[in-house]
């Protein structure tokens, strides 16, 4: 079994305490988020674990937990993208997030992370010339501490268009979107990352 740590919140940064304590007593609840009623029982039994996948912006908190994870597979999914507050309230600063990312990488090897720049959007303040310049500081930034880049485009789920209400979405052409991959893939080619889409 794979289990993913999460992708409905961010339990590596809002709740790892409780997670820990899941792995402890070897099972946890899900409650089906599409019938609220239907909870399933999950065994987190070792035996049972192939591999823990974790997501989040700000994985600082399992670097306490750094024992308790070297006796699971693991890797984390770490988004990290350069928005400000405005598109992504309650994180630190970027550049302790890099941070974070490196210390990670120290504790664990970079093979345990995945650099996510996910999702991509275009605003007027987050254009072509924006994004170019970000990921290829980035990429600089965090080529000694993971071999793996994913990224993705903005979709407009219907909860995403309600979340990004007020903001000035831009919607470039595929000529602008294909100028950025060449970009982004000449900045990871540069600094030795692989590039990789996330369903598209």
């Amino acid at each position: 079994m794979i289990l993913s740590v999460s992708r409905r919140t961010d339990i590596p940064s809002l709740y790892t305490p409780w997670f820990f304590q899941r792995l402890k007593e070897g099972f946890v609840l899900v409650r089906n988020p599409m019938n609220p009623h239907q909870i399933s029982r999950i065994s987190l039994h070792p035996d049972l674990l192939d591999g823990i996948v974790f997501w989040s912006k700000n994985p600082a908190p399992l670097l306490k937990h750094w024992q308790e994870l070297r006796t699971y597979p693991f890797y984390i999914q770490f988004t990290l993208t350069p928005y400000g507050p405005e598109l992504e309230p309650g994180l630190p600063d970027k550049s302790s997030l890099v941070e974070t990312f490196r210390q990670l990488a120290d504790r664990f090897g970079p093979e345990h992370l995945v650099w996510r720049y996910d999702p991509i959007l275009f605003t007027p303040k987050y254009d072509l010339a924006f994004h170019q310049d970000a990921f290829a500081r980035l990429a600089e930034a965090l080529c000694d501490s993971t071999d793996q880049c994913i990224f993705s485009f903005l979709d407009l789920y219907h909860k995403t268009e309600r979340n990004m209400r007020g903001q000035q979405l831009a919607f470039p052409s595929p000529a602008t979107l294909r100028t950025l991959m060449e970009s982004m893939a000449e900045s990871a080619r540069r600094y030795g990352l692989t590039l990789q889409v996330c369903s598209e």
